[in-house]
């Protein structure tokens, strides 16, 4: 690989984020055995490093948290302060570098290539994650390396707040002690079907012809031999925070019936949140727009904390709308968007009661996809007269 195009990639990663943002604002918390889930038909969302040690693991029936940890402290406090931190580290990095990827709530891929120029890529790298201990008092990882692979992999070796850098030329040198599950996105049962096969470290991998490793693990296997072999992706999705997700319509006459105008509102929000949970996205920002009678335009939008929910983004929309709306005033055009879309990881899924209704939800989009999407409906919309059906001249934009 040439010097010029050698490409300097780090990952950053938030450590037990929901976590530390409860040991942060309860210190007393600290250095003992937490985690952060709901007590009745709860599980683990995160858990600390003391809670680790009694076996304790994300996705864990609380009930059994319990016994393994009969001293364990579950809280959930700081719920309303997780997005809010979130956005605190990702305005720090915004404010640092040029090119980044914000990949969940805790997560973040930099491009630092070009900057050994200037500053040094790993000074500036050690510098901006002491800036970010520094200014938030949370803990945060952070692996460097040629490719985003490789960086993810040493922040997972690197932690508890820890740097860990591979320096190019090295990858091998890194990569082929470590043990096949330490590779994203091998699971439990790929784990255990390479190991069938005599498979047990990322060495064995690479030593693999890479036509037996497809026959054993299919069309990743090819993937599997090029990640052996030090090679991997360098790039960074920067546009994240600019893709989003609309619906809007266009009315055949004008409307100032609030009731039909909330209707319209729920059923756009409805639509857009099916969208965003069949991308498997949560929104951080909603915004509804208004076009009055004589084409006047104004729209409104508040970031909110992640979600893909439907109660929360529809009660947000109407609140928006009421803020927003000139009460009496004909409204020709209604719109709903969500930006600031993140993936959602299995801890926000996890958290509280936010598994069971995103399950429940996921299970009438489901109905939805097979039978149609009128079949089902919120009584918000069964309530309302026929007469103020919404318009088959519907605009809807995707973007």
């Amino acid at each position: 690989m040439s010097a010029i195009n050698i490409r300097h990639i780090a990952h950053f990663d938030l450590d037990s984020f929901f976590v530390s943002v409860e040991i942060r604002n309860n210190p007393a918390l600290r250095g003992k055995p937490v985690v952060v889930g709901g007590y009745e038909r709860g599980v683990v969302a995160a858990c600390s490093y003391e809670a680790r040690k009694f076996g304790i693991h994300s996705a864990m029936p609380m009930k059994k948290a319990l016994q393994l940890c009969p001293g364990l402290i579950v809280t959930n406090a700081s719920r309303g302060d997780y997005s809010k931190y979130s956005r605190w580290v990702t305005d720090i990095i915004t404010s640092k570098v040029p090119l980044f990827e914000k990949a969940s709530i805790d997560e973040f891929y930099i491009d630092l290539t070009g900057m050994d120029k200037f500053f040094g890529v790993s000074k500036y790298a050690k510098e901006l994650r002491q800036h970010i201990i520094d200014e938030t008092g949370l803990p945060i990882s952070c692996g460097l390396s040629s490719a985003r692979f490789i960086s993810k992999m040493a922040t997972n070796e690197a932690k508890p707040n820890g740097f860990l850098e591979i320096p190019h030329g090295k990858e091998i040198e890194f990569l082929w002690p470590l043990g096949i599950e330490k590779i994203n996105g091998v699971g439990k049962q790929t784990e255990q079907h390479l190991k069938s096969f005599g498979i047990y470290t990322i060495e064995d991998i690479a030593k693999t012809p890479i036509e037996h490793l497809e026959k054993i693990a299919g069309k990743w296997g090819e993937a599997l031999w090029h990640k052996a072999h030090g090679r991997g992706s360098a790039e960074i999705t920067t546009n994240w925070e600019q893709k989003s997700m609309s619906h809007e319509n266009t009315f055949d006459s004008d409307y100032t019936n609030i009731d039909f105008l909330h209707k319209e509102l729920v059923r756009l929000t409805e639509k857009t949140a099916y969208s965003l949970r069949e991308d498997e996205k949560m929104t951080g920002c909603v915004t509804v727009k208004i076009r009055y009678s004589d084409f006047e335009t104004t729209s409104r939008q508040e970031t909110v904390d992640y979600t893909a929910l439907d109660d929360v983004l529809i009660a947000k929309v109407k609140d928006l709308f009421n803020k927003t709306w000139q009460k009496g005033r004909p409204v020709r055009l209604l719109g709903v968007r969500f930006s600031h879309m993140i993936p959602i990881t299995m801890q926000m899924s996890l958290f509280e009661n936010n598994a069971e209704k995103l399950n429940l939800y996921k299970a009438v989009d489901d109905i939805k996809d097979r039978f149609g999407s009128k079949l089902l409906t919120k009584a918000v919309n069964s309530n309302s007269k026929k007469d103020n059906q919404p318009a088959t001249n519907k605009r809807i934009d995707n973007s």
